[in-house]
């Protein structure tokens, strides 16, 4: 096996061990779980048919060979078994109210409808079992917030009466959530099941990790990555979240547990870092003491019940209010036990750095404007298992005002508003208003004063980006040969499904035009992910536990190896970068792509995001940290600003991701669809430039969103303004469909011409693409020095999806007959051919085929088009004689598509195939 070997079993294993690691048991009484050896356990739920891997949009379009849901988990198991005659009452219903899975992008509902439950069905079902399962499910995702309503936020009355009426035949009632993101919990109380449990969005291994967990292998170790609150209007984002041009982040720093533990305690169901185990345990702190600028603490973790578990400790910090004002607790670390047996114990150890302590001024009230600082004071620090529950365990007394950090004002606020901020004493606090402060510096001016130099075009002097890789050229001699033409060009990727990289991903980048790779800059390939990666021709891919299921785990090494596994796949696919992980925060639960991110805490989600960089790493690929910053809705995602104060931006919004940066060495950035402080992102100078990469050191690329605005401040968005993108330098525009003929008809040259950019500005961004096409796999692929046993082991592990690696495209005009010499037509054969469609529009297909069968023969030929059936043709035997069939494949906007032929049964002869264009766009 060679050194980037993907063992598919090892990475079986660890996304089903994460699946389990992050389940959350919220109640557990009378020994409901785990479900023990030889009982007889009813599943009821119709979700129990059709698990949800994961959320809706580009971060669910994972094609898988398989999904393992609850039920079939369940019934796979040799020490339980399943009420048969209750799944079959559920299966005769289902098959009576099929699934609904929506009509298009977005429109799936997130939930289904659910089966009514009469007293005599869970009557009987009670007399055959010991224990009963009702799983709810939900979903939400890209273009599609979760809402405060039955059937999304909220459970539907058929829901609540199916979980009473089930709860009053059993004594043991485990009610398993089968979601993305939290949901309203008031039902518990109401409804009074014995057992709760957050299954999550677990991919493909999913119900396998659920059951290791309700069997009992793995005690419930998983805690939540956000708090459970009574009510969603208790959130204090509540009044203002889902605008459709604004939202103001006036609760500020003061997101999730960092406001209900300061001010709103009461309001709280299920605090942040909350889960039980099937065993007990005693947390203690050991030691605490100081050491220079750090605090060191050993804690001793005792299992005190009679099985096996984890736990995980989490450590808190409690500020002094000072001047600025704090929440009362703050997440400083956290630590996951090994597997400790009865009576066993081990001693975790945590070592802090004060700094990590220190609160960003925006307003110079403690006398040190734009500076993170450790203000006077006691700072206390909780150790536990729960953020409500951790005791005091120490506390360092800082005797004077210390300048951690001295940074400059960047991405201030222009809008007026009141931010939160706590007045009160020991743990009594209120929420008070104050002006948040606002820009104060000249951003043009500061865009001037730091413009690069603009070096001349020296023409072609045969330097290629290899000589730069080997050593041989320097990297401005080699970027000086490039025309404005050829910059213009560079930060320009390509996509969707360019033909350029492997088939079905979301864009190429880098060596998009003839001339570039001429110079030697190869396309890189990037793909959807975070939860896998997406290949809309058909290839198939891993699916892997959401974001917010992994965060729960709170256990960075698991994550950092499951993603090293995912890093070899993406290799192992010529995909250089992954579109994730996600990382915004978690600012209200009704946020539809709280699946694909981690948590309301910055520290968590940076930390579990570095783990995942770290791992994919390892494979010599990365991730693509997104989206940076403040995309915390779905809806007009593309127009709401988001007014949030400097503070509230460095130390929740932007924290997850300067860790990601320094820890994770990140090699690539995506911002995002909308404006934060009045600029679109994608070309917001403080945000790419200052921020990113002046004062984390950030030396990768930064992309757009996918066909995302930028803007000059005052104006509106406009996806053209390629010119305030290039100077604020995010150097990719993602995507157009012909880089070269400038179909995406960006400003670029005319920025060029009129001054708004320079060339130094261009090539800046050139640089920061070349620097990173050069630290991913791309390059050795582009310069031929991929191991054959790598090739090789590339190419059986793809198996039948071999086919896709290197495909060849057919150019496809008004009325077009395809190559088809290359079809098999054998039973079971399955062909993919490549299409270049010259005209945007609807098309048919036009099929000329004989059977030498009689007519009452069937011979069935599939046609899928970029993931999906499309059309079946079902000939019947024609004794030989020609006969002509016709279908519509609907409409195509970008032009590369793939098609792949399935044949059900042998004996057809294809005469033709033609693509016939009805309706041009």
């Amino acid at each position: 096996m060679g050194k980037y070997y993907l063992d598919m079993e090892e990475y079986k294993g660890l996304a089903r061990q994460a699946a389990a690691e992050g389940c959350v048991l919220l109640k557990n009484e009378n020994n409901t779980l785990p479900v023990r050896e030889g009982e007889n356990v009813s599943v009821f739920g119709r979700i129990q048919f059709t698990y949800y891997k994961s959320g809706t949009g580009s971060g669910g379009l994972v094609n898988t060979r398989y999904v393992t849901g609850i039920l079939d988990a369940l019934r796979a198991e040799g020490s339980i078994r399943v009420n048969e005659e209750l799944a079959g009452v559920y299966e005769a219903w289902c098959a009576e109210h099929p699934f609904d899975k929506g009509k298009g992008w977005g429109q799936e509902p997130w939930s289904q409808e659910e089966m009514p439950l009469d007293d005599k069905t869970a009557a009987r079902a009670a007399q055959v079992s010991d224990a009963a399962l009702v799983i709810i499910g939900r979903t939400a995702g890209e273009d599609q917030d979760t809402k405060a309503e039955p059937g999304s936020y909220l459970l539907t009355e058929k829901e609540k009466a199916m979980i009473r009426t089930v709860s009053r035949h059993f004594a043991r009632t485990a009610v398993l959530l089968n979601v993305g993101n939290i949901i309203d919990m008031k039902w518990v109380e109401d409804c009074a099941p014995s057992a709760v449990l957050y299954v999550w969005q677990g991919g493909m291994e999913g119900g396998n990790g659920v059951a290791d967990v309700l069997t009992g292998r793995v005690s419930p170790c998983g805690k939540l990555s956000d708090t459970i609150a009574a009510s969603i209007e208790d959130y204090p984002s509540a009044a203002d979240f889902g605008g459709q041009y604004e939202n103001v982040y006036a609760e500020d720093i003061y997101v999730g547990y960092r406001y209900f533990e300061t001010a709103a305690r009461d309001k709280v169901l299920y605090p942040f870092g909350f889960g039980l185990s099937y065993t007990k345990f005693a947390v203690t702190t050991e030691s605490f003491r100081e050491e220079g600028e750090d605090i060191l603490l050993q804690v001793r973790v005792k299992n005190t019940g009679d099985s096996a578990g984890k736990e995980v400790v989490q450590v808190y910090a409690n500020p002094p209010q000072g001047r600025l004002g704090k929440p009362l607790r703050s997440l400083a670390a956290f630590r996951k036990t090994e597997v400790i047996q009865p009576d066993g114990e081990e001693i975790l150890s945590f070592r802090i750095s004060k700094k990590e302590l220190a609160s960003y001024d925006d307003s110079g009230v403690t006398g040190h404007k734009s500076c993170y600082v450790l203000e006077e004071g006691c700072y206390g620090f909780y150790v536990g298992t729960d953020v409500r529950s951790a005791s005091f365990a120490g506390a360092f007394v800082q005797e004077t005002l210390t300048v951690t950090e001295r940074l400059e004002e960047a991405l201030a606020p222009v809008t007026p508003f009141c931010r939160m901020k706590p007045v009160g004493e020991g743990d009594s606090f209120c929420m008070q208003k104050e002006a948040a402060p606002l820009r104060s510096v000249d951003l043009a001016q500061r865009i001037l004063e730091n413009r690069p130099a603009s070096p001349v075009c020296t023409g072609d002097r045969g330097i290629l980006l290899g000589d730069v890789y080997d050593g041989r050229a320097d990297m401005e001699d080699f970027l000086a040969q490039l025309t404005d033409e050829d910059l213009a060009c560079i930060v320009r990727g390509e996509g969707m499904c360019s033909p350029k990289v492997t088939p079905g991903t979301a864009g190429a980048f880098g060596g998009v035009t003839d001339r570039l790779q001429h110079f030697g800059i190869p396309a890189g390939c990037c793909a959807d992910g975070p939860s896998g990666i997406r290949m809309d021709c058909g290839t198939h891919a891993f699916s892997l536990p959401n974001g917010t299921s992994l965060a729960c785990t709170f256990h960075e090494e698991l994550v950092e190896k499951l993603f090293e596994k995912e890093g070899l796949e993406l290799r192992r696919n010529r995909v250089d970068l992954l579109l994730g992980p996600g990382m915004n925060i978690h600012r209200n639960p009704l946020n539809g792509r709280n699946f694909e991110y981690f948590s309301e805490d910055p520290y968590l989600t940076g930390k579990m995001a570095a783990a995942q960089l770290k791992g994919m790493g390892k494979a010599g690929t990365s991730g693509t940290i997104k989206h940076f910053a403040g995309n915390n809705q779905e809806y007009s995602r593309n127009l709401a600003n988001a007014v949030i104060s400097e503070r509230a931006l460095r130390e929740i919004y932007l924290k997850g991701f300067e860790i990601a940066v320094k820890e994770g060495k990140a090699l690539s950035v995506m911002s995002t669809y909308g404006p934060v402080n009045g600029l679109w992102t994608a070309g917001s100078y403080d945000l790419l430039t200052t921020i990113l990469r002046k004062e984390w050191g950030f030396d990768g690329l930064v992309m757009t969103d996918w066909w995302a605005k930028m803007n000059e401040e005052g104006e509106e968005g406009d996806t053209r303004n390629t010119a305030a993108m290039v100077r604020a330098q995010n150097d990719l525009y993602m995507v157009v469909s012909d880089a070269q003929a400038n179909t995406g008809e960006d400003n670029t040259m005319e920025g060029l011409a009129d001054g708004r950019i320079t060339r130094g500005e261009l090539l800046r961004s050139a640089r920061n693409i070349c620097r990173v096409l050069m630290r991913l796999p791309v390059m050795d692929r582009f310069l031929d020095r991929i191991s054959e046993e790598e090739l090789r082991e590339q190419r059986e592990g793809a198996g039948e999806d071999a086919q896709f690696l290197d495909l060849v495209y057919q150019e496809v005009g008004r009325d077009t007959a395809l190559d088809i010499s290359s079809l098999s037509t054998e039973k079971g054969a399955s062909t993919v051919l490549g299409v270049k469609l010259l005209h945007k529009g609807v098309y048919a297909m036009q099929v000329t085929a004989r059977c030498s069968a009689g007519e009452l023969a069937q011979v069935p030929m599939s046609v899928f088009m970029n993931h999906g059936v499309v059309i079946t043709f079902t000939m019947n035997g024609t004794d030989g004689e020609w006969v002509t069939r016709s279908a519509d494949l609907g409409e195509f906007r970008f032009p590369h598509q793939y098609m792949k032929f399935y044949f059900g049964q042998s004996g057809l002869e294809l005469g033709e195939i033609r693509m016939i264009l009805k309706e041009e766009f």
